[in-house]
């Protein structure tokens, strides 16, 4: 029994990293890079400038970039913000393009920030304790491709990771047995050359499908990744501002696919499913500490510096496959008659992400508005896996996150205009390829502009604000062993629209 748990708790490692589906969200090396690639968060108004906010203070969203910031606020201040998000992707497989969309509400952020001043205190003016909510990642999407491969078949794969292995590894004590390689077994897509005649190895396997196979797949994501933050900005002399908080993250991610073969031409086969569902939750604990420093009343620069998140994360797969026959050459007692899947599979492990570092400036223009930027540096390649899982290793993934990641500086610029209550807002995010290398040929690099209004007075105000994200991706359904794997480029769209209602008091 010990030994069925170890490979129970272990398979999914082998699906992940074994059958390696994906150069998009599917291994564990892309997952890190994903939970760790986070937007700069915050109110509509940082939104609309880019999210440049590490110099800038006096928003409910420094509680989250720098927490120096919230030793700007003057009084108590709650605020919400709902918002509307758009995905939309355009695939193109084999030189056939494809385009899907998805929409949902969501609810970027909501804050509470209360302002205690001191008097007499000589050159220490009080300071702001926050309690804040952000959305830093947002997982809702959904692809489709569909293409006539003419080179080779998801089959081809089974056949190249079942080799290797002999028939009692597809039994239930076997290490092959929870596997989409098992599904194809016992769907009877591939086969042990030693049931040839005459009879081969058995540690080699082969197929009676032989036709050009169409095929197509949809891939839909959903969930988010967010933070609760409880921090503390103090003022000294309206010239620096420190500040210090936690950070208590939570991901949610969820992954459905379906793939799919047909055989117009075949002589035995007419149709292959497979079905994969995953979920990944999680959730972890992080500190940032910084300091914004005002020397004049035109200039103010600040800095902070957030911890890696140590992440505590349970996975659930489970896979499941189907096959329609126009002849089932096995004898029709051995046909199935429906789906077959693999158990559900539970892992537990831990992921650390990489330290971040932040620095910007921001310039006033009297009473006219401002300029502010920032600069963010942080190392993907420091992702790190850990599991105290017997049988599970990380070791070969955190090995492939050192060779494939990079150093990268991501820059976020923004711009207010002032006019009397009104306030007109612009913004620019690039976030570039973390890559060391291209990946098959595509740029990872992510940019977005950014607008917004805002109406301000004593009593409230409300900001809105609207993001034009832009990226490319690319993704392999399958791995096969020659240069022939097909492969999916992918264009990403997305926009949000939020709106902050913010009270004082």
């Amino acid at each position: 029994m010990k030994k069925i748990n170890e490979l129970l708790l272990s398979g999914i490692f082998l699906i992940l990293n074994s059958f390696a589906i994906g150069q998009s969200l599917t291994t564990y090396k892309e997952l890190a890079l994903n939970f760790s690639r986070l937007n700069a968060g915050g109110s509509a108004r940082i939104q609309a400038l880019g999210g440049a906010q590490v110099s800038l203070g006096g928003d409910y969203s420094s509680a989250y970039s720098n927490p120096a910031g919230l030793g700007m606020f003057h009084k108590s201040e709650f605020t919400v913000t709902p918002g509307f998000n758009s995905n939309n992707i355009s695939s193109d497989y084999l030189g056939n393009k494809v385009k899907d969309s998805n929409s949902k509400i969501v609810l970027p952020g909501i804050s509470l920030v209360f302002h205690s001043p001191i008097e007499d205190r000589g050159n220490f003016l009080g300071g702001s304790f926050g309690i804040s909510f952000n959305r830093t990642n947002n997982f809702n999407s959904s692809f489709t491709y569909e293409g006539v491969n003419e080179d080779n078949s998801i089959i081809d794969d089974f056949i190249e990771d079942a080799n290797g292995f002999t028939t009692s590894q597809f039994d239930s004590n076997g290490s092959q047995y929870d596997t989409p390689t098992g599904l194809s077994y016992f769907n009877y897509l591939i086969d042990s050359q030693n049931n040839l005649d005459p009879p081969g190895s058995d540690k080699l396997y082969f197929t009676d499908i032989g036709s050009i196979p169409t095929q197509s797949e949809q891939v839909f994501t959903q969930g988010s990744q967010s933070q609760v933050n409880l921090s503390y900005g103090a003022n000294f002399g309206d010239k620096v501002f420190v500040g210090f908080g936690i950070g208590l993250t939570s991901l949610n991610y969820q992954s459905k696919k379906t793939y799919t073969e047909s055989f117009s031409t075949d002589r035995f086969l007419n149709k292959l499913t497979l079905i994969e569902d995953i979920s990944t939750k999680g959730s972890g604990i992080n500190a940032t500490a910084g300091i914004i420093y005002k020397p004049e009343d035109f200039f103010q620069f600040g800095a902070s510096i957030t911890t890696p998140s140590a992440y505590t994360i349970n996975d659930t797969y489970k896979a499941s496959m189907s096959t329609n026959w126009k002849f089932f050459p096995y004898g029709a007692g051995n046909q199935p008659t429906g789906d077959i899947s693999t158990s559900t599979i539970l892992t537990d492990y831990s992921l650390v992400t990489p330290w971040k570092f932040s620095g910007g400036g921001t310039f006033f223009i009297k009473k006219f508005g401002f300029i502010t930027a920032d600069v963010e540096m942080l190392n993907y390649g420091g992702n790190s896996y850990s599991s105290s899982t017997t049988g599970v290793s990380f070791d070969f993934d955190n090995s492939q996150i050192q060779k494939l990641y990079k150093t990268t500086m991501n820059y976020r610029i923004g711009a207010e205009y002032r006019l009397k209550m009104l306030r007109f807002r612009g913004g620019f995010n690039l976030m570039p390829d973390p890559y060391k290398s291209i990946q098959n040929g595509v740029d990872n690099s992510l940019q977005s502009v950014s607008f917004g209004v805002g109406y301000k007075t004593a009593r409230f105000y409300i900001d809105g604000a609207a993001v034009l994200s832009q990226s490319n991706f690319s993704y392999r359904p399958y791995l096969v062993s020659s240069n022939l794997t097909p492969l999916v480029t992918a264009k990403q769209t997305n926009t949000l629209v939020m709106v902050t209602l913010g009270f004082p008091f």
